[in-house]
């Protein structure tokens, strides 16, 4: 009798291990044997690139923390079509209900995802999907097309540079994709309105304009950075995922500026003074809050979505963390959030209105210099391309 109660002992203790391993705890988000509901698939950059991949993923980790949904990200094995796909495979077979997708790199792999997995909601950031020869274009019932005015936070990040005294002012970005093209443009344009409002003569400002042609942090980009502040460049727009990195370590042996991008790099570097933003996070959120909380996943299935000044999709950061009366603009000379406010104000209501793209010859999108300073109006602003 003793040996049989032992037995069962061992039994009981073995099923609890069992039950506790295989699903009665939690992890990453509160895990259990039905697997994770929601999943973001990262793009070739790291979930900590302080811009789109972290600032998405934030997103997904404030609203599933929030209502209590078990969430996880995934790193696709190789940066390919192919790998997106894999890793969503992955994401569906381990539960996922839901998939973020942030980057135009999941434009394609979404357009065949959207087919083979009907019953799955996919959140593609900065991105319409199509075939990869672009011959087709389709965005599906089972997916929101989340897309942000790019021209506007570069527009007021030209603007307030050149209203704090700037003059010689740089643009890096990564690839010339229509989401770089238009931060690109708008800073240029911000620039030249701040010139014409202090009244200054044409030419007066310059603007040193490159792609790196990569969203990388190397050496290559922090030489180039080097150069531009070497030359007199007094900030750099660092419109270019990791790219930022390398102008932020160029910027702090040169003892000049920074802008960030896509989200508040303040906390990356003191040299950065402001970032150009997308509402990456906030717009997860409300796309997440349609399918989980108002059941109105229609205001944004199966078409793209723009989100700008007049829904706050867009700005430069206005807020602190941790700090509840903190100063956003304290790494401005004269600059304000008084100042600010009002060139806000003006975009909300559509009384200024950035040019998000230009005709440019070069098939991969580079634009020249002349074709710049035409398709933009610039006179006050003066462009060099390298």
């Amino acid at each position: 009798m003793k040996r049989f109660s032992a037995i069962l002992m061992v039994l009981f203790l073995f099923c609890i291990t069992m039950v506790t391993g295989c699903g009665g705890t939690t992890s990453e988000g509160g895990a259990t044997s039905k697997g994770f509901e929601i999943a973001l698939i990262t793009d070739k950059g790291n979930i900590d690139d302080k811009s789109f991949n972290q600032g998405s993923w934030e997103g997904v980790v404030a609203f599933a923390e929030e209502n209590k949904i078990t969430h996880k990200y995934y790193k696709p094995e190789e940066a390919s079509d192919a790998g997106y796909l894999a890793a969503i495979d992955l994401a569906i077979t381990g539960g996922a209900k839901v998939i973020v997708t942030p980057g135009f790199l999941f434009e394609v792999p979404i357009y065949e995802a959207q087919t083979r997995y009907p019953d799955v909601k996919f959140i593609l950031l900065d991105g319409t999907p199509h075939t990869a020869d672009y011959a087709t274009f389709k965005t599906n019932d089972n997916v929101a097309s989340i897309l942000y005015s790019e021209e506007e936070p570069g527009y007021l990040a030209g603007y307030a540079a050149v209203m704090d005294g700037m003059k010689k002012l740089g643009f890096m970005g990564g690839m010339a994709v229509p989401a770089v093209q238009a931060f690109g443009y708008g800073y240029l344009q911000g620039a030249e309105a701040a010139a014409v409002k202090l009244d200054l003569p044409s030419g007066s400002v310059s603007v040193t304009y490159h792609y790196t042609g990569d969203f990388a942090e190397t050496d290559t980009n922090k030489a180039t950075a080097k150069t531009m502040y070497q030359e007199g460049t007094e900030v750099i727009f660092a419109c270019g995922g990791s790219v930022g990195k390398s102008v932020m370590s160029a910027s702090a042996e040169a003892g000049k500026k920074v802008i960030g991008v896509d989200v508040d790099q303040r906390y990356d570097s003191d040299t950065v003074i402001t970032s150009a933003t997308k509402g990456l996070g906030a717009s997860v959120k409300q796309v997440l809050e349609t399918i989980y909380k108002t059941n109105s996943w229609s205001t944004f299935a199966g078409k793209s979505t723009y989100f700008n000044a007049t829904n706050n999709g867009v700005g430069l950061p206005t807020t602190i963390i941790g700090q509840q009366d903190g100063n956003a603009f304290d790494r401005f000379k004269s600059f304000t959030k008084n100042d600010y406010d009002a060139i806000y104000a003006s975009l909300a209501k559509g009384s200024i209105d950035p040019v998000r793209t230009i005709t440019v010859a070069d098939t991969n999108g580079y634009a020249t210099a002349k074709e710049l300073v035409s398709g933009l109006k610039l006179s006050k602003v003066t462009v060099e391309v390298r």
